[in-house]
């Protein structure tokens, strides 16, 4: 079996992966805060009903939706069953793949999307865009791709297994 030695993180690698790490859970949890208190739902669900408003037609396949809003396809199931009792998503079969559904953002989810997005919005300013300067914003975009890039999520939203960095037993890597 091949094996490496760790790279373990120097003094100012770990403070920074810390701070990253403290940063973004503190955001999100303001985030989920803010849309359950003013909308009543949670962030996944926000990000379900702006995928599909963007959608041409408000709708979009539940597979393509699943990976555009990064969601397992079980959680997404769950989550647009939750948003049909609403009444502001509808769900029907796809007419070139019968084995596929199409989710349809209602005109009432629309009306609830507009009404949660001012807020939402406000608050994303208030705890993200406001406190950098706007050379900040655009390393903010570069540093987010970057990890995306590095993290596997394009492969992800192709349909590639992300690469492991698990050693089996076994001597394969």
């Amino acid at each position: 079996m091949a094996t490496t030695e760790t790279r373990w993180l120097s003094a100012e690698e770990q403070q920074a992966w810390r701070s990253f790490l403290t940063a973004t859970q503190t955001l999100f949890s303001t985030l989920e805060a803010q849309l359950q208190q003013c909308a009543g739902i949670p962030h996944g669900y926000y990000e379900i009903l702006v995928r599909l408003s963007e959608a041409p037609g408000r709708a979009m396949r539940m597979s393509q939706l699943a990976e555009v809003s990064t969601s397992s396809k079980s959680r997404l199931s769950h989550a647009v069953a939750r948003l049909e009792e609403r009444g502001w998503i509808r769900r029907s079969e796809c007419p070139t793949d019968r084995r596929g559904q199409v989710a349809e953002l209602t005109d009432e989810g629309f009306a609830a999307l507009a009404a949660a997005a001012p807020g939402h919005v406000e608050q994303v300013r208030r705890s993200l865009i406001d406190a950098l300067a706007p050379e900040q914003v655009i390393q903010l975009r570069q540093i987010s791709e970057a990890i995306m890039a590095s993290a596997g999520a394009c492969a992800a939203v192709l349909g590639e297994p992300p690469v492991s960095l698990c050693q089996s037993d076994d001597g394969d890597e």
